[in-house]
């Protein structure tokens, strides 16, 4: 079976990248693997994987190169920096980039990618988190042309339990950004609600149990409120720098676009506020620590 399936590769393997490319490993997908630092490639080179020297390598037999990095610029130079994809692509194959990104950026990147080689662009960024990336049950949104999309269909089946086609290129990272305006927004209040019940006297620690399957009901309110309540914010699942990038970019979108975001500006400044003390690469169950150390 091994031998009908596309040979694919796949640069970042952080805390999303690593159980999405055992998940790949475990279908059977022969695959390559990069990042920046070796070292965190070594479990899947256990399973099988073969370690890319650089970007450019990964193309080097895949019919599809899956990218799964921290932010356009990091994006930008592992696509077309020295020793990159772009060096390495050729007609026909397709980058699938799983990141969350400026849209515009997204837009320009493809454009030029298949201008210098030939080598098309889907956006495919995934909601879920690490526990969604361990058992395959993301939401990936993804923009791009049709036939490209249903392409790389199978493929992604093994990460995620939906594909939503958006629209052209640059519409799944679009689409994230709103999904992103409503998480950041949640995780806040969330925070706001916590640390007001431990204020007031009530146990917040029940919180989530007591307002399951009501209209207030979500995950972020079923996997934050415990931990915040708990002040369990290891392990670190996510990261604030992380919620604070996609708000900005929101934030950015909604200028470009002439659209209102008050609720996403005010997350952003809050979320600036919090990773200002030192809370960048916490979990943002520490959110709540905003709220129970008073006003700032």
């Amino acid at each position: 079976m091994t031998a009908s399936l596309p040979a694919i590769a796949f640069a970042g393997i952080g805390l999303m990248g690593l159980p999405m490319t055992r998940r790949l490993l475990a279908a059977g997908y022969p695959l390559r693997v990069w990042n920046r630092s070796p070292n965190k490639c070594a479990p899947l080179l256990e399973q099988g994987a073969r370690l890319a020297q650089t970007p450019k390598q990964l193309c080097e037999g895949a019919e599809v190169v899956l990218l799964c990095l921290a932010n356009t610029a990091v994006v930008r130079e592992v696509v077309f920096g020295p020793g990159g994809i772009a060096e390495g692509a050729r007609p026909g194959q397709l980058l699938v980039d799983m990141s969350s990104l400026e849209p515009a950026a997204t837009r320009e990147m493809a454009a030029e990618l298949e201008r210098r080689c030939g080598m098309r662009w889907v956006d495919a960024p995934v909601s879920g988190g690490t526990a969604g990336a361990e058992t395959g049950s993301l939401a990936i949104m993804a923009g791009g042309r049709v036939a490209d999309v249903e392409r790389v269909r199978p493929i992604l089946a093994h990460l995620g339990q939906r594909l939503t086609r958006m629209g052209e290129v640059g519409a799944g990272q679009v689409t994230k950004a709103c999904n992103q305006m409503i998480v950041a927004c949640n995780a806040l209040v969330i925070a706001e609600v916590v640390a007001l019940a431990e204020r007031a006297g009530v146990d917040a620690g029940l919180i989530a149990q007591a307002l399951a399957g009501g209209f207030a009901d979500s995950k972020p309110l079923q996997i934050l409120a415990p931990q915040m309540a708990a002040s369990q914010f290891e392990p670190v699942r996510w990261h604030v720098r992380t919620l604070l990038k996609d708000l900005d970019t929101a934030v950015r979108l909604s200028h470009e676009s002439g659209s209102a975001t008050p609720l996403s500006g005010l997350a952003a400044q809050l979320m600036r506020l919090h990773g200002s003390r030192g809370n960048l690469e916490h979990d943002p169950a520490t959110l709540v620590e905003l709220y129970r150390a008073g006003p700032a």
